[in-house]
């Protein structure tokens, strides 16, 4: 399960209790924000988040204070279920995704 999942440049949704604290003040030193998820969240991949654009996420639902937090730091919040795919098989909406580097058009 992820502990930080970065959601734009400038945000991060993270489980601090898991995190080093000399890695925590780093974010803050490079003017990171923290969308701190409950542990109550942790078992249901509150932390795990793919963000689809900077501010537009995919999340696991039945995680509702991630998700609220995650809108009040202006975040668009989407959901899906996941309980087959992604509980029952330890594979988040981060494990889901095969990441692809597009190079910027000149």
């Amino acid at each position: 399960m992820s502990l930080i999942s970065m959601v734009d440049h400038d945000l991060a949704v993270v489980f601090p209790p898991m995190l080093p604290v000399p890695f925590v003040e780093l974010l803050a030193e490079r003017g990171i924000e923290l969308v701190h998820v409950p542990e109550a969240e942790l078992p249901s991949m509150g932390p795990n988040v793919l963000a689809l654009a900077p501010r537009v996420c995919l999340a696991l639902e039945g995680n509702p204070v991630t998700a609220r937090r995650l809108e009040a730091a202006g975040c668009a919040v989407h959901t899906f279920r996941g309980r087959e795919l992604s509980l029952k098989a330890e594979g988040g909406p981060t494990c889901l995704t095969r990441p692809i580097w597009r190079r910027g058009r000149s």
